[in-house]
């Protein structure tokens, strides 16, 4: 059977061939011209929250090391020195590697950047300050030798990556009108107060198009439902995104009971106080919103058929402080619903292995499906086979 020679249903949109969640090649594709194209989130900057600190992300493949200069600006650069390749700074993943030897390098002090293996050394805006030996303006010419820059920005309290930031758009550009959607709620002086991990043997997209639908709410989540019948209702569909999705009569957030000791956040609308809200930040962010916490999904594509996934719960910083703060009411509610979607999710990955299937369908109820489908034709399209019949 051939796609192009198969039609969808008048009343059905086709999915993207099954090989776009199944193919190292489009994988590469889409790490070529999305991940590696585009702003992605790897964090929150609180991580980075003091003048004269400094992270090592590890993403795709690429080592970027973040800092915060002495007036508190962020920073990016590739974790590599100019002179012979060597890592500036080790991830601390990699700090307890037994049989090495530790290297004195990496950051000094809080404005200098210190190559361990031949003391090149660069300050916080990535200029070379001091290369051993070698004069200046004979030997080399320091502004000729910077760290090569990954763009960094922050949103609602997410810190943004541009892993090729010549000529790139502002994170403003890419993020659209969504902020204006969810400007009430404060995400940028929300603190972290659980994290989450998963490792999700599903291509990045089926997790992506299962978080835009709840056509399968009713027969995967009864537990959700219960506490928001409105995503069982019409096979998930007609759901109000714009003023919230309403809980049952006497919840308003996301745990077992609907309620909790949590106030709300100031400055809500009445339908934020008691409604749920959504988005999907393109390309690896989800943003789950009640109105005493947030929850936020941090896809990490590992390849065609593996997504690392951090879930961030993201409180008012009071709360945080308090010492009893307990945030198990949310999210052990969370995690009995992100595990039934991975597991969901896990099903479409191996169902779609099989040589029978070509592609699948969007029935009507899952139309948000099909800004997936567009936003990433749009982006691999060139070069990836099947693209004319979808």
């Amino acid at each position: 059977m051939n796609i192009a020679q198969t039609a969808a249903p008048a009343d059905l949109q086709a999915s993207l061939p099954s090989s776009w969640y199944l193919e190292d090649r489009i994988f590469e594709l889409e790490k070529q011209r999305i991940f590696l194209n585009e702003w992605i989130c790897v964090g929150r900057v609180e991580d980075i929250d003091q003048a004269g600190g400094h992270k090592v992300f590890q993403t795709f493949g690429q080592s970027v090391l973040v800092v915060r200069n002495r007036d508190g600006a962020l920073k990016a650069f590739y974790n590599v020195c100019r002179h012979r390749g060597a890592e500036l700074c080790v991830a601390a993943e990699k700090e307890e590697r037994p049989g090495r030897s530790p290297l004195k390098g990496g950051v000094v002090g809080k404005n200098l950047i210190r190559c361990a293996y031949h003391s090149w050394a660069y300050n916080f805006d990535g200029a070379l300050v001091a290369a051993p030996h070698l004069a200046e303006g004979v030997a080399i010419k320091k502004e000729d030798f910077s760290l090569y820059p990954v763009g960094v920005d922050s949103w609602g309290g997410f810190l943004f990556l541009h892993l090729t930031p010549a000529d790139a758009p502002s994170l403003a550009e890419q993020l659209g009108p969504m902020p204006g959607r969810i400007a009430r709620y404060p995400l940028a002086d929300l603190r972290v107060g659980a994290v989450l991990h998963y490792e999700v043997d599903a291509n990045w997209k089926v997790i992506a198009e299962n978080y835009n639908e709840c056509y399968h709410c009713a027969g995967v989540h009864p537990e959700l439902c219960a506490v928001v019948p409105a995503f069982r209702e019409n096979g998930g569909a007609m759901l109000d995104w714009e003023n919230g999705v309403p809980h049952r009569e006497g919840a308003y957030t996301f745990t077992t009971s609907g309620t909790t000791s949590r106030r709300p956040f100031p400055g809500l609308d009445e339908h934020e106080l008691t409604r749920h809200k959504g988005e999907l930040v393109y390309p690896n962010l989800f943003v789950s919103l009640a109105c005493d916490h947030a929850a936020c999904f941090l896809l990490t594509p590992k390849g065609p058929n593996r997504t690392d996934i951090d879930c961030l719960f993201l409180f008012e910083q009071q709360e945080v402080e308090k010492p009893d703060f307990d945030p198990s009411d949310t999210v052990d509610f969370w995690d009995l619903v992100n595990r039934q979607d991975w597991s969901a999710c896990e099903r479409v990955q191996r169902g779609m292995s099989n040589r029978v299937h070509h592609f699948g369908y969007y029935a009507p109820m899952e139309d948000w499906s099909l800004d997936i489908r567009n936003y990433v034709r749009s982006r691999v399209g060139e070069g990836a086979e099947g693209l004319a019949a979808v």
